[in-house]
């Protein structure tokens, strides 16, 4: 899965890195492990940062690893309730361009269409650059877990910044963040499996 994620983001143009040999597919997967552990896209930027923390993973980390965010999609119930009733007073959220808001509603609407899927980044949705954090500054990152790097937190806006800035950065970041990421308790040894389907635990 580490070659995989590695090599699919340089066949869309982004960095590579070196992936640390000898490491093994699990066993099995939890949703409850993954929601509790993965940050979800309506979490507050604390949760989100102390998620990370916990994985050994700082503030640097937290802003470069969202930048794979240039590519991907997301369903319209992860980012409805900026679009209707952000604050609980049926206002829409407008830290988000309002003329991209209008474009998403007319293929999310207030009910429905939740299967429906959005591009993460709308300028080069198929390309990894450094659009997304352009598009934060542009207001227009979609989940509101991207908003508020650009908006919560001094810092981390002026990560935002130097990534729009310097595309050459990012990737040279985004490479180390993405090893760190991966030395997070590796399966190794007689750990796990190696599988010759990824999609398929080998019986």
């Amino acid at each position: 899965m580490a070659l995989a994620a590695r090599d699919s983001t340089v066949l869309a143009g982004g960095p590579s890195w070196e992936v640390p040999l000898g490491r093994r597919d699990s066993l099995g997967a939890s949703l409850s492990g993954s929601n509790q552990n993965i940050p979800a896209p309506n979490n507050t930027f604390q949760t989100i940062l102390t998620k990370f923390k916990l994985k050994g993973l700082d503030i640097v980390d937290f802003v470069t690893l969202s930048g794979s965010h240039t590519i991907g999609n997301a369903r319209c119930t992860s980012f409805r309730q900026r679009l209707y009733n952000n604050t609980g007073n049926g206002q829409p959220d407008f830290s988000l361009d309002q003329s991209y808001a209008a474009k998403l509603r007319q293929n999310c609407p207030r009910t429905g269409g939740d299967q429906n899927l959005f591009f993460l980044d709308p300028v080069s949705p198929t390309k990894f650059d450094n659009s997304y954090y352009k598009n934060l500054i542009a207001k227009r990152g979609l989940l509101s877990s991207d908003e508020i790097l650009f908006t919560q937190n001094q810092q981390t806006m002026e990560f935002v910044k130097q990534y729009a800035e310097n595309q050459e950065l990012f990737f040279q970041q985004f490479a180390k963040s993405m090893i760190k990421m991966g030395n997070i308790t590796p399966l190794t040894g007689k750990s796990g499996q190696i599988r010759k389907v990824c999609r398929k635990v080998k019986s």
